[in-house]
């Protein structure tokens, strides 16, 4: 399955970045951040749609992205259309590196998600010293342990967590543990392959108090009007973003498209703008 074989290549990954860096240095360096972390969980929970603008190479699916413009230009896009953004961090299967969030820190006051297969603690003290405001906590591959353990130290620094689950049991598990800001990933990670009517059908079953964040496979106004319709509060969105010629069009159009507002039936209507 191509989810088990990530991991493998994440844990050799992790060896050799020890190697180069040991926990006791990245932890230093971690502990040194002084920048005052922005809110990944209130830059989503808010009246209307919020957007998370992904930063990503390739995905095991679908190869490279053919990306329109460099990446300076694509953070000055995302600094004026998006609510926060996603950089992926995985090396052997998306081409991701530490290197892109270290230098969309840089070109940007939004909050930074990194986006990776976090597996040990050693990742978190990663994402800190790079100048990440949250992380990724992946259901399939954690168990409730280590999803209780790296929700704690995820909060000791200051990182929020997008917890995010495939399918019923899941979200179950991660409904016991408290979660707050809750990812349905479209993307079965064992084939890849992709349904919107995960989100769907998980919405029936989200808190309202919860962040809840619809992640893949949306690439046109259709599937935006029918996840807003859901409920969702944002939109993880990584190669619609990618391969726009116009980013910051595309995703001003999405998120202004649809105005979400809830009846006081408790169903959702949609007003087009």
């Amino acid at each position: 399955m191509i989810l088990d074989q990530i991991v493998e290549d994440k844990i050799i990954r992790l060896k050799e970045q020890k190697k180069r860096a040991p926990l006791k240095e990245v932890r230093k360096s971690a502990e040194a951040v002084r920048r005052e972390g922005k809110s990944f969980y209130h830059a989503l929970k808010k009246e209307g749609l919020s957007l998370i603008g992904e930063f990503k190479r390739a995905s095991p699916s679908l190869g490279r992205i053919n990306g329109q413009i460099d990446l300076e230009q694509r953070m000055a896009e995302y600094n004026v259309s998006v609510d926060a953004v996603s950089c992926l961090t995985e090396e052997d299967h998306f081409l991701g590196s530490l290197y892109y969030l270290k230098k969309i820190r840089t070109m940007t006051a939004l909050p930074v998600l990194r986006k990776d297969f976090m597996i040990d603690p050693y990742q978190f003290y990663e994402a800190k010293a790079a100048g990440a405001d949250a992380v990724l906590l992946i259901a399939a591959i954690l168990d409730d342990g280590m999803l209780r353990d790296f929700g704690e130290l995820a909060k000791e620094l200051k990182l929020d967590a997008l917890v995010e689950v495939h399918d019923e049991e899941e979200l179950w598990r991660v409904l016991r543990l408290d979660a707050e800001i809750i990812g349905v990933n479209n993307r079965d990670l064992q084939n890849f392959e992709i349904r919107l009517e995960t989100t769907k059908r998980l919405a029936r079953l989200m808190p309202e108090d919860k962040v809840f964040v619809s992640e893949s496979g949306i690439t046109c106004d259709e599937d935006v009007r029918e996840l807003t319709a859901c409920g969702v509060d944002a939109l993880l969105v990584g190669r619609a973003l990618m391969e726009a010629a116009h980013p910051k069009e595309l995703a001003k159009r999405w998120k202004y498209q649809c105005n979400r507002r809830q009846d006081a039936d408790g169903t959702y209507r949609l007003r087009q703008l």
